[in-house]
């Protein structure tokens, strides 16, 4: 019998799969954005793709996204 591997359930929350990848949320904009320019809170919208370096934890924590 074959054992399932768990998903870490928060990294399930946070990413999600793309054809190119997993995309993310930008980091750096739920609080403190008084001192931070409306220019570095507008480009801090969005997603952006898990860098390469990193897609093999991503994957590791969610086996079967």
């Amino acid at each position: 019998m074959k054992v399932k591997m768990k998903t870490k359930r928060g990294a399930a929350k946070r990413f999600k799969k793309t054809a190119n990848g997993f995309k993310r949320k930008q980091a750096f904009k739920r609080h403190i954005l008084t001192k931070k320019s409306p220019k570095r809170i507008r480009q801090l919208r969005g997603t952006k793709l898990v860098h390469v370096a990193d897609v093999a934890a991503v994957r590791r924590m969610c086996p079967y996204l």
